[in-house]
């Protein structure tokens, strides 16, 4: 009896050892796939997140550069803006230079003035923007006028050098008249004549030192003149005023 208990016992043992084994050999072979994929997931999962970065860097900088594209579209806007605005001023002076030329033989000279240089410069003294003070005085009390500025020099050296040299005496008074008594430029005719229209002899350094000059003339156009006045409404004598007042 005791054998066969034994016997049996031993069996069962054997029993559950290769049913034991048999179940770790099956965890094994399950678990074992299953840990892979979970490797594979974390690959992916980690190289979505590295591509999620990537992405939001790249939308980072694209928005970076549109903001920086806004405002340089912004700035180019204002340039814009500002060139409208000079063209118009431009146009506006040009339509007024075109009356002007159009009308020049009722022009008049009223006013002039010679300012004199030393031989090779072509900058104002103190007395001589004095003159030009006096001068643009005059200016100032005229409504239709233009300004005519003729730069010379004398005879000494190359002819295109003195051009260049009678030009920047010209534009010398010009730029003084612009900035200091505020005429505007397209009221202004300017040439450098260079050694032309002498008015003195080029011989000796009296004559050249005439010669080395810039006439300033003032035209008025009487005409326009006349008619601005003939348009202005007549105003109430002393007299009659008098008497409304005694009507009243």
């Amino acid at each position: 009896m005791s054998r066969t208990v034994l016997a049996l016992a031993l069996a069962a043992a054997s029993v559950f050892a290769n049913v034991g084994c048999a179940t770790k050999k099956f965890v094994r072979n399950t678990v074992t796939p299953i840990n892979n994929k979970i490797g594979e997931l974390d690959e992916i999962s980690s190289k979505n997140s590295r591509d999620i970065k990537d992405v939001n860097g790249k939308a980072d900088q694209g928005i970076t550069a549109a903001s920086a594209a806004d405002q340089k579209a912004a700035a180019a806007g204002d340039s814009a803006a500002q060139a409208n605005q000079q063209a118009a001023k431009v146009g506006t002076g040009l339509n007024g230079l075109q009356g002007t030329v159009e009308n020049l033989d009722n022009y008049k000279p009223v006013a002039n003035t010679t300012v004199q240089f030393g031989s090779g410069k072509s900058t104002l003294t103190k007395s001589d923007q004095q003159m030009l003070d006096e001068f643009a005085q005059q200016i100032n009390q005229q409504k239709h006028y233009i300004v005519q500025v003729q730069g010379f020099t004398d005879a000494v050296g190359p002819a295109e050098y003195n051009n260049q040299l009678s030009r920047r005496r010209a534009d010398a008074v010009i730029q003084y008249l612009a900035a200091k008594h505020n005429i505007p430029p397209y009221r202004v005719y300017i040439i450098g004549l260079g050694k032309e229209n002498p008015v003195a002899e080029n011989k000796n350094a009296t004559g050249r030192a005439k010669n080395r000059r810039v006439d300033v003339q003032l035209l008025t156009n009487s005409l326009e003149s006349a008619s601005a006045q003939n348009n202005t409404p007549p105003q109430p004598n002393a007299a009659h005023r008098s008497d409304d007042t005694n009507k009243q």
